[in-house]
């Protein structure tokens, strides 16, 4: 399972969406390629296949979107559809558990339209293996009866365009990802790009924010539009309820304070996991069973919700021998890291290899 698919949506900073982000997401996606913040090569290299179709007036090519959730996947979805002015169905991958599921779907879809396959590596193989024929040839076939009886009946399709969207694209294999004519990866989002994601949410809520208040969301908010949307509006209530409303530096720090989001984007969990590795152990390195339990969270929770954006922040490192904290993991926590202990002799315990290197050397000498 992927770590963004165990993400549990009760953390403020987890990029899995729950029915009110779902629903605040709704009112704030925007409708056109122009739009859309963030993710310039994707979006250029996707105005080029939709331009290139439309002035061909023919479906433009299969899309994969692949990367983490809460970058754009299933809005973009949409603005290929609003972009070619196309009706737009959607679905999942774990929705397809039958060939007959899959089938349904593509024999009720109209000519042009868009259908969007969210994870679609969690489609069932039966399910998978007819979607081949059905992208490549606009084609199905379904088997009536059973047994020696069984005939195929081909049934022809309309002209569609799949866009497919994964969290983890290793996963697909390989005849399914090269029928896909144009493959595009999203990428976090640069601080300077997320600062425009909440000017632009906060002028859709009315929410009154200054460029330093915008600054300090996006810096918690991981890279991600959704985090940041989120962080959003639960400043807004903080401002709201305890000032007069306008989001400042100051008042956003003091209202992410008061929901355990630090400065880096780290939260309880998160912070509890380098707390335990530096205090505990150290700075490692310490098993991954024996991190959990110090933490009283399950190993799987550890290793597939905290470790990832510990990793990809550089404070935490895994190797052969366990989890490692790094320097920036003991600078985060304002700790001076021990020093190393030193060995018979006087000298430190890192240097025994050069002493007994020296020593041999001077032997051969």
């Amino acid at each position: 399972m992927s770590p963004y698919e165990s993400d549990p949506v009760d953390r403020l900073v987890t990029a899995s969406a729950d029915g009110e982000d779902q629903a605040v997401e709704a009112a704030l996606r925007p409708k056109l390629l122009e739009e859309f913040i963030g993710q310039e090569r994707v979006r250029e290299q996707l105005s080029l296949v939709l331009q290139a179709a439309r002035k061909r007036g023919a479906a433009p090519d299969h899309v994969l979107l692949s990367g983490p959730p809460g970058l754009g996947k299933t809005t973009l979805s949409m603005i290929i559809a609003a972009e070619l002015n196309a009706p737009i169905r959607i679905t999942s991958g774990p929705a397809i558990q039958h060939a007959g599921d899959l089938a349904a779907i593509l024999s009720s879809l109209t000519e042009g339209e868009v259908l969007f396959l969210d994870e679609i590596h969690r489609m069932s193989r039966p399910a998978e293996e007819m979607l081949y024929l059905a992208m490549e040839d606009f084609r199905v076939d379904v088997i009536v009866g059973k047994g020696p009886g069984a005939t195929a009946i081909p049934l022809e399709l309309p002209p569609f365009t799949l866009v497919g969207a994964t969290t983890r694209a290793g996963l697909l294999p390989p005849p399914l990802r090269d029928r896909f004519g144009f493959t595009g990866h999203m990428e976090f989002y640069a601080p300077a790009e997320l600062e425009r994601v909440v000017h632009r949410s906060a002028g859709l809520l009315d929410v009154e924010i200054d460029p330093a208040g915008a600054a300090e969301i996006a810096g918690r908010s991981r890279g991600t539009p959704r985090i940041a949307n989120r962080l959003l509006r639960r400043v807004r209530d903080f401002a709201q309820v305890r000032h007069d409303g306008l989001v400042t530096r100051e008042i956003a720090a003091r209202a992410l304070e008061v929901y355990e989001v630090d400065a880096r984007g780290l939260d309880r969990l998160d912070r509890a996991v380098l707390e335990a590795l530096l205090k505990l152990f150290g700075g490692g390195p310490v098993g991954l069973s024996t991190l959990a339990v110090a933490v009283g969270e399950e190993a799987e929770t550890v290793e597939e919700v905290a470790e990832p954006f510990l990793v990809r922040e550089g404070l935490l490192a895994r190797t052969p021998r366990g989890r490692v904290a790094t320097a920036a993991a003991w600078q985060h926590l304002g700790l001076t890291p021990p020093q190393p202990a030193r060995a018979p002799g006087g000298a430190r315990g890192g240097q025994q290899n050069g002493l007994w290197a020296d020593g041999q050397a001077q032997g051969q000498g």
